[in-house]
């Protein structure tokens, strides 16, 4: 089956699925199947959890055509759901605790000021100096993977898959600001981890 044109809305294709239409679904399919998998895959770490999340997403979503009212972009909407099907793969899978990285956060005193930055992010811009840059590439994505669910899916969805934040909120039911935050703690603590790992200091 050929690709869907660009002519072919999500709105107009969900809308026959819904009555039925089984290949409008399948379009819908090939027009997002390699998305929700890079999603999927960035989220849980594995491709064997990957591949199951894209297959649940899909399902759950061909479920809930009916109900689906259009008060957001169907993509939103879908990755909504990937995103929860990611997850849901990730905690069931049985695996050793994973090194926190909340370590690698700023410390505050009682008046807001810096108590205790860890030394490694005073000198970010210095990671890259001492590392190959697949290697670099490499530890990120374990750092990535380290990362509390919070925080993972939220930079995941806008720092990675590049949506904007106000479609994140809808993804993730937070409002704006909160998105802001955990993306920032999420850079913080990844930034912190990839400069211990070279051993700089300043």
């Amino acid at each position: 089956m050929a690709v869907p044109g660009a002519e072919t809305t999500d709105e107009a294709l969900v809308a026959r699925a819904a009555a039925g239409d089984g290949p409008a679904f399948e379009d819908l399919v090939i027009r997002y199947q390699a998305r929700v998998f890079r999603l999927a895959r960035r989220l849980t770490g594995e491709d064997g959890d990957a591949q199951d999340a894209l297959q649940e997403a899909f399902l759950q979503a061909y479920r809930g055509l009916g109900a689906f009212r259009g008060e957001a972009r169907f993509s939103t909407w879908l990755y909504r759901i990937a995103t929860n099907a990611a997850l849901m793969q990730r905690r069931a899978r049985k695996r050793r605790p994973a090194e926190s990285l909340e370590e690698y956060l700023p410390r505050f005193d009682a008046k807001g000021g810096h108590a205790a930055t860890p030394a490694a992010l005073q000198a970010p811009c210095r990671v890259e100096e001492v590392m190959d840059r697949r290697l670099l590439a490499e530890k990120a994505r374990a750092g990535i993977e380290r990362l509390p669910d919070l925080y993972r899916e939220a930079f995941v969805l806008r720092d990675l898959e590049e949506l904007p934040t106000s479609e994140v909120a809808e993804v993730l039911g937070l409002e704006p600001a909160a998105v802001r935050q955990r993306v920032h703690r999420a850079r913080l603590m990844l930034r912190g981890y990839l400069a211990a790992l070279t051993g700089v200091r300043p």
